[in-house]
């Protein structure tokens, strides 16, 4: 996958590189991930019928998941190398043995994805000149969890800038993982319920991880190269143009 270049010190005009990152956004969504909007009805009915005390544990597991994987993200550079593609072969390592097994095993799996997919929000914010160790990029790393999600893509890049550089305590992230776990839980339970939809027959747990991980890999990289670009010309331009970028067009009948 293509990597996001480096964004200069200086840039005169942040036009193009700002339309170039609205279109890789806009493609972060995969092949996979389209097959199961298209089939999103039928994943809502399905997430409906599951019993509140599991949703509500799919919520609590995917709280716990992110407190932990920041904990790990804290170890740095003590997490090995696994390369361009050793994230995606690991996610869908643990998605095919979560699936196997049904809803108990797929929320097991669900910590390990989740450490998986942070682990590649930090080398996207590293490919951006961010140091992933520093308080406020661990803190933008979470944000990325809550900025939409690939079953219900809205504006994708929900970009509070600002917070960057602060001093970040620990209230300060847990407010963070609060405020970003809802949504992911509700993301990670429709991939539950996706993996149950005899439509998509050979689209297994292995896939669908590889296609959430690829999708965050993806708005993460968008959001620290914007990040980069809001440092030279302002946060307002910046994510006013993108936004206006990712605009669907207007369709004006005759």
């Amino acid at each position: 996958m293509d990597q996001v270049p480096a964004v200069p010190a200086v840039v005169a005009d942040p036009a193009p590189q700002i339309a170039a990152l609205a279109v890789r956004f806009k493609r972060a969504n995969g092949p996979v991930m389209r097959l199961v909007n298209r089939l999103g009805g039928s994943i809502e009915s399905k997430l409906g019928l599951v019993p509140a005390p599991i949703r509500g544990r799919i919520e609590q597991v995917t709280e716990r998941a992110l407190e932990a994987a920041y904990g790990v993200a804290a170890q740095g550079a003590r997490v090995p190398d696994m390369g361009p593609n050793g994230p995606v072969y690991a996610a869908m390592a643990t998605g095919a043995a979560g699936g196997a097994g049904g809803i108990a095993t797929s929320i097991a799996e669900l910590p390990v994805t989740i450490t998986l997919i942070l682990h590649t929000i930090r080398a996207a914010a590293a490919e951006a000149g961010y140091d992933p160790d520093e308080p406020w990029v661990k803190a933008e790393c979470l944000k990325v969890f809550g900025a939409g999600t690939p079953l219900a893509v809205d504006d994708g890049i929900n970009t509070s800038f600002l917070s960057a550089r602060l001093t970040i305590t620990g209230p300060a992230v847990q407010k963070i993982i609060a405020s970003v776990a809802p949504k992911l839980a509700a993301a990670l339970g429709q991939k539950l319920m996706a993996q149950a939809v005899p439509l998509l027959g050979a689209v297994t747990g292995a896939a669908l991880n590889a296609a959430f991980l690829s999708y965050y890999r993806e708005v993460a990289r968008v959001r620290f190269a914007l990040m980069r670009l809001a440092e030279v010309h302002g946060v307002e331009p910046v994510l006013d143009a993108f936004a206006e970028a990712v605009r669907p067009p207007v369709i004006r009948r005759a």
